[in-house]
């Protein structure tokens, strides 16, 4: 493969960023687009303009994921996706996700302006809840269409409100007449922030992902007793936010003993009653692991919920622990991430290899479709946060290997 003599806008790309970070836009410079509601339609609807004004197909599949067709020479070639998701954190960043769509438009853009043909058809995804902020779940849409999870288990998923998931498609107009079901394609790409400091640290323009972490997610609901925090002697107390507290504490030393590679985090914590003079009867939190190594996971996934219920019980409460899912680390194709290194080299971007410390749409597309991700470094490594920023020059050269990588894929000789 040699670097190809077109090249993106990168104006074009970063204004249509920042007018994309317009929709749900916070005060504090970042977004917040939760998925299915009103203003993650006015995103997807944007989104439709933008696509069919360069003469893409848009179709939507029963989940609410999105694909954009531009069609390709030889009818008969399986098509090369890329893509990424649109929604967002409750307070959340403008480049989480929307890079990966924003910079496969502008791919798509480039083709169309140069009239370039490409002998396979190419596909434009925005995949439905990646986020899982809304409903609780993660990867939702790519999870579906990939038949990690059934449509009507997710469908049947309720938010705070009570709204569920099928009635959320329903009342923004987005549940497709498609079947949510993985279909024949040739590859995948997806660009993404990394997330993480790595890139930034080391001075690196692009992240060439080999594969994603493995992780297991937990929910746990501690139960003690209510009682007078002035009344009740320590003898008698069953504090569900202390029992919380020792296992929350021994999350945090499972991760450290596996050193840099060690993740552990409780991320949502409900107290009840949440009154200051009341020793709290109930907690419920959230609990996850992630590794690169399988074999860490598992052994967590063994020995943790063990551990936990002791620990607990020797304040006198009680747990329940679910296990929501686990996740195996997921490896990339070789030949795809392989496009990747030889864009990024032949264009002349510093470049390093990294294992994806996130959850992806791309990790559960992966297991249908051969697939790889490029990362652009983010400021400070900081995500999921309003704060989150990366440089118009970081975009367009992430974009710009997404390009190459895309089209070389799109003309491979069969």
């Amino acid at each position: 493969m040699s670097a190809t003599n077109q090249r993106i806008d990168p104006q074009r790309l970063w204004d249509s960023l920042m007018a994309m970070a317009e929709i749900g836009a916070t005060p504090k410079g970042g977004v917040k687009r939760l998925t299915l509601t009103e203003t993650d339609k006015a995103a997807r609807q944007r989104f439709t303009q933008w696509c069919e004004a360069v003469g893409l197909t848009v179709r939507v599949d029963a989940i609410g994921n999105m694909f954009a067709r531009r069609e390709g020479r030889d009818p008969a070639r399986l098509p090369v996706l890329l893509g990424s998701h649109l929604d967002s954190q409750p307070s959340g960043g403008k480049f989480d996700g929307a890079l990966g769509v924003i910079a496969g438009l502008e791919v798509m853009r480039t083709l169309h302006e140069m009239n370039i043909v490409t002998e396979a058809p190419i596909e434009l995804v925005n995949w439905t809840d990646e986020e899982g902020s809304r409903f609780g779940h993660s990867l939702m849409g790519s999870g579906v269409w990939a038949g990690v999870y059934t449509q009507d288990k997710v469908y049947g998923l309720k938010d705070v409100e009570g709204v569920s998931v099928g009635e959320a498609l329903d009342s923004i107009g987005y549940k497709g007449p498609h079947p949510a079901a993985p279909f024949p394609a040739d590859a995948y790409f997806e660009l993404h922030i990394e997330q993480g400091p790595i890139l930034e640290r080391e001075e690196k323009q692009i992240g060439i992902v080999t594969g994603a972490q493995a992780q297991v997610w937990y929910d746990a609901t501690i139960t003690g007793q209510d009682a007078h925090a002035g009344t009740t002697p320590p003898s008698t107390r069953r504090d569900a936010l202390v029992a919380a507290a020792r296992v929350i504490g021994r999350v945090d030393a499972l991760m450290r003993e596996r050193g840099e590679d060690g993740r552990g985090t409780v991320g949502q914590l409900h107290v009840l009653p949440n009154s200051r003079n009341v020793v709290p009867g109930e907690v419920r939190f959230s609990v996850e692991f992630r590794h690169p190594d399988n074999a860490q996971i598992e052994g967590l996934a063994a020995s943790f919920p063990a551990e936990a219920l002791a620990l607990v019980a020797a304040t006198g409460c009680t747990l329940k622990l679910e296990e929501l899912f686990r996740i195996p680390a997921q490896p990339f194709d070789p030949a795809c991430v392989g496009l990747v290194r030889q864009a990024a080299a032949r264009l002349g971007y510093s470049a390093r290899e990294i294992v994806s410390g996130a959850g992806h749409d791309a990790v559960y597309v992966a297991r249908s479709v051969p697939t790889a991700m490029i990362f652009t470094p983010c400021k400070d490594g900081l995500s999921h946060n309003e704060a989150e920023s990366i440089l118009p020059e970081e975009a367009a050269a992430g974009c710009q290997v997404l390009f190459e990588a895309v089209l070389a894929r799109a003309n491979r000789s069969l």
